[in-house]
């Protein structure tokens, strides 16, 4: 549900880990978690097919044909790419502080909070004037290297940077969200991929892999088409004071020792 809302679905993931007694720095469960992400990604796949065949047709003319090179959906397709790179390298570099240190609950409950200052003030600094075709290579890699926050500090919200980082830029909530989306495909794909191997070599059944990834397709395309209504006609706000909430209600809970 919260794959692609900006409420951050590593910092609820290990929430529900945290009530249920799981480690929430377990090898198995953080590879369990990366992989299911794929039916989520799926989602996202399957509900923006035509504009990603659209894209990939612009790019593999461009390939073949100059002229095509001036093509937005041709440049579009690169920028993807090239901003996909730095959180690729910091993944890689950073991974043992990632499945860590930063896998705390604490960690989780103050990113939510500190998260939740940035989306507001991005939504109220932006202009809301630029739409998806007024998108840039700046654009595209001052977004994708937003992704960076929220892959080392689980909480903050992958959507949540990326939607924020787009409207600093003066996007409009859909394209922001549309971007958040394009950019989020390539890098929760390939971290799915990449951790497939070690979710299985570590003890995670295939059965509970397949059910938890067809469960996380089904619910992630229907929060995708919901996200994509919701932002056309509000602001933020509402993601805002839920991670605040959320946030509190954890440092109210590891205080008291319910979790750890």
């Amino acid at each position: 549900m919260t794959e692609f809302l900006p409420v951050s679905s590593t910092g609820h993931l290990k929430i529900a880990e945290g009530l249920m007694g799981i480690p929430v720095n377990d090898k198995t469960v953080v590879a369990f978690s990366a992989v299911i992400q794929v039916g989520a990604i799926a989602a996202a796949l399957a509900y923006f097919f035509k504009d990603i065949v659209r894209i990939m047709r612009a790019w593999f003319r461009g390939l073949r044909d100059r002229e095509e090179r001036y093509h937005h959906d041709y440049k579009f397709a690169w920028w993807v790419i090239y901003a996909t790179l730095p959180i690729v390298v910091v993944g890689l570099a950073a991974k043992p502080l990632i499945e860590g240190p930063l896998a705390s609950l604490w960690v989780v409950a103050g990113s939510l909070i500190v998260g939740s200052g940035v989306m507001w003030a991005a939504d109220r600094r932006g202009r809301h004037k630029r739409g998806e075709d007024d998108t840039s290579l700046k654009d595209a890699m001052w977004v994708g290297c937003s992704q960076i926050l929220a892959l080392l500090f689980p909480g903050f919200s992958r959507s949540g940077a990326t939607m924020s980082t787009a409207l600093l830029l003066d996007l409009e909530r859909v394209a922001a969200t549309r971007l958040s989306f394009f950019l989020g495909i390539p890098a929760l794909t390939g971290a799915g991929i990449y951790e497939l191997k070690d979710a299985i070599g570590t003890g995670a059944a295939v059965a509970p892999l397949a059910v938890g990834t067809v469960i996380s397709f089904g619910v992630a395309y229907a929060s995708i088409a919901w996200l994509l209504k919701f932002v056309a006609k509000h602001t933020f706000n509402s993601f805002v004071l839920y991670r605040i909430l959320v946030g509190a209600l954890l440092f109210g809970l590891l205080g008291a020792g319910v979790l750890s």
